[in-house]
């Protein structure tokens, strides 16, 4: 089977961004089929190109890189402008190449449009799978105002829903939201997952900073920004630093818009135990994870956000750390039903320093903790499982 699928932030493992498609795909071309991938160059992903458009091959997947820039520190109207011209050309792709199958993965929404043709002007198979509830999640978060604008966004997400031979959600929740709006049945959850090769088989003798030995390590990496709740971290450490708890760390890992706000905040209130490492590969990323105490996968505090399925958590899982984070959807039920961590409240930096003492001092719960958490991840989120759910799902 010939699949094509449009994905604007392809990366893999040398990067540090998700890596589904990569791996997932991976295991789909060892099956015997041809995987194609449309994408261009994200700032935490590790590709690069030199010319307007390269052909790539990373373990048996073609991927066609459009030498067009995404980041998330780019002033909105820039962002839409790359998406604008990622979809364009993408859509010529749509029609120009071979495909069985179409996968569009949104967000942002607009790429549904080469999804859209593919489906209607070739007669492709299209699936359309779904990372973001958007427009939904850029309207609550302030960045979709025009109300042209949100008329038009959410009639394009009818559309590519209704067109879909079946549709891929990344959480129980995004199911569930679409199938109250829309009442489709044809919708498979397929979350993000976590790789057991790399997170999962303890790291020999790690380089570590200093502090790790001397210190319990709260982790968070991703993107530092409003929508990640950055805010909420420099406020736990400052409580921590008030309240004479010196041997918890909070350390984050990555980039973003509030990075340097934070940076600056920290060296101006003295908080050392507040850090901030930059982006790195998830090869670097993984020893720092197994080695952290407890792993944060903040959030702002908006309904949509309740039905997300962020990378870090299914990593941190199957690293063995428990996990405290704040959204009120299926995460938060699916870390006190199996007792893999706590959901806190994402404006209250006192709930969340709560937990991290509860936790340093009561080792044994902690211990039982860490323990569920590998075994729950195992046999939930490995992506050798995950990615042939979904092949069964675009197959069906």
């Amino acid at each position: 089977m010939k699949i094509l699928y449009f994905y604007q932030y392809f990366s893999t493992l040398k990067g540090s961004w998700g890596t589904r498609v990569y791996e997932f795909g991976s295991d789909w071309v060892k099956e015997g089929h041809q995987l194609t991938v449309v994408t261009c160059l994200y700032s935490k992903s590790d590709l690069k190109a030199k010319k307007f458009i390269e052909d790539q091959f990373f373990n048996g997947i073609h991927v066609k890189v459009i030498n067009i820039k995404l980041n998330n520190k780019d002033k909105t109207i820039k962002r839409i402008w790359t998406f604008i011209i990622y979809c364009l050309i993408s859509s010529w792709y749509a029609i120009k190449l071979k495909a069985d199958v179409v996968i569009a993965s949104s967000g942002p929404i607009t790429v549904g449009i080469p999804g859209l043709i593919a489906r209607y002007v070739r007669n492709r198979k299209l699936i359309f799978e779904v990372r973001d509830i958007w427009p939904q999640g850029a309207i609550e978060l302030g960045v979709i105002k025009n109300k042209l604008l949100i008329y038009l966004s959410y009639w394009l997400e009818e559309r590519c829903y209704r067109a879909s031979s079946h549709i891929i959600t990344l959480s129980p929740g995004m199911k569930s939201y679409i199938f109250e709006r829309f009442k489709l049945t044809n919708i498979t959850s397929v979350t993000n997952s976590a790789n057991f090769d790399l997170f999962g088989i303890k790291v020999n003798n790690p380089v570590l900073p200093d502090f790790f030995t001397t210190h319990k390590v709260a982790i968070y990496y991703g993107n530092i920004g409003l929508v990640n709740n950055s805010i909420l971290l420099i406020k736990a450490a400052r409580l921590l630093k008030e309240m004479g708890i010196n041997d918890i760390i909070i350390l984050l890992i990555g980039d973003g818009k509030e990075k340097d706000c934070l940076l600056n905040e920290a060296s101006r209130q003295s908080l050392d135990n507040f850090k901030i490492f930059p982006l790195m590969s998830k090869t670097e990323l993984v020893q720092l994870v197994q080695n952290s105490f407890i792993s944060i996968v903040p959030l702002k505090g908006t309904p949509i956000l309740d039905t997300s399925s962020p990378n870090k958590l299914f990593e941190s899982l199957a690293s063995g750390i428990p996990v405290i984070q704040n959204t009120k959807g299926w995460i938060s039920d699916m870390l006190k039903d199996n007792n893999l961590g706590f959901t806190v409240d994402a404006d209250d930096p006192k709930e969340l320093v709560e937990k991290l003492i509860y936790l340093k001092d009561n080792t044994n719960i902690y211990n039982t903790m860490c323990n569920n958490c590998k075994s729950y991840a195992l046999k939930n989120f490995d992506k050798t499982v995950l990615a042939k759910r979904m092949l069964n799902a675009i197959l069906s």
